[in-house]
């Protein structure tokens, strides 16, 4: 295939003037958290198009309209999931998670216990496609020897309902797996030619849900979480929305709770709240133990 259509002879190139892409961002911006620099007009600009013509809208300003008046919110659902990039893969940032199943983990697991509870909450925040909560399902499935008798949970979370749906199937590429070891791969995957399926043991684990990270009614209801995973998201918000969600995650985590962002992400400079450790040869970040309050 070598082109999508052929342009008519006197039709106009569509073009987002700075004036639309600014008025259309700080509306994206509004009700997601999500903000575009102006640097991303041309990729806004190639996803605004196509969605305009997949409603039948050849005009920007009648499209604005309907999105901001008239849309049930599905339209809008539509062209965040166009907007939102989803590339990842099973044990992403394989180091970071060797911190998290052989330091972090057995602390947490060892306060539990010492406490009378098996109760163990994860939230992978920006879950995309599902390859990191699965991927957490299979670390506490190879570190925790009695798993069955744990009451523990991951609650995967993304606001792009077709990255969900993806999630929800559980069925992978060779592209995805790559980094995943053999002995994983047969343990806890079905192979379906040249396809990979997630085996019910592991999807047992994680419940799936929409959640948009600038819904402050919804984020105020996510509570009681041991660990947050939040990797390579808040790169998508500004300061003021990320000392917000990060706000969030605060009050969501248990005391002595771990988050644990990408490698590029740093919570140095959007709040001192949580205590910065050194484990593994790495830094994360725990909320101090006894301390409830919120940012």
């Amino acid at each position: 295939m070598i082109g999508v259509r052929l342009k008519r002879r006197g039709e106009r190139e569509f073009d987002l003037d700075i004036s639309s892409f600014l008025k259309l961002r700080d509306f994206i911006y509004r009700r997601t958290g999500i903000f575009f620099e102006e640097k991303k007009l041309y990729f806004v600009k190639k996803r605004v198009k196509a969605h305009m013509e997949a409603l039948g809208f050849d005009d920007f300003d009648a499209y604005y309209r309907f999105l901001r008046f008239r849309d049930d919110g599905s339209a809008f659902q539509e062209l965040i999931n166009s907007l939102t990039t989803n590339e990842t893969y099973f044990f992403r940032e394989f180091d970071q998670l060797a911190v998290f199943a052989e330091e972090c983990l057995p602390l947490v697991c060892e306060r539990k216990l010492s406490r009378g509870s098996r109760r163990l909450r994860i939230w992978s925040a920006g879950c995309s496609t599902g390859e990191e909560p699965y991927t957490l399902a299979i670390i506490l499935w190879e570190m925790i020897d009695d798993l069955p008798r744990w009451d523990a949970r991951i609650e995967a979370t993304d606001i792009d309902t077709n990255a969900l749906a993806r999630a929800q199937e559980g069925v992978y590429g060779p592209r995805s797996v790559r980094n995943v070891p053999p002995e994983y791969l047969e343990r806890y995957f079905i192979r379906q030619g040249d396809q990979y399926r997630v085996k019910d043991q592991v999807r047992s684990l994680v419940k799936f849900y929409q959640l948009n990270l600038f819904d402050h009614q919804r984020m105020s209801q996510m509570k009681g979480f041991d660990f947050i995973f939040c990797r390579n998201v808040l790169i998508y918000f500004d300061e003021r929305a990320r000392r917000e969600v990060v706000a969030h995650f605060y009050r969501a985590l248990t005391p002595g709770g771990f988050i644990f962002l990408g490698h590029s992400e740093s919570l140095s400079r959007i709040t001192s709240a949580f205590k910065p450790r050194r484990l593994g040869g790495m830094i994360v970040y725990q909320k101090p133990e006894g301390d409830q309050e919120a940012i």
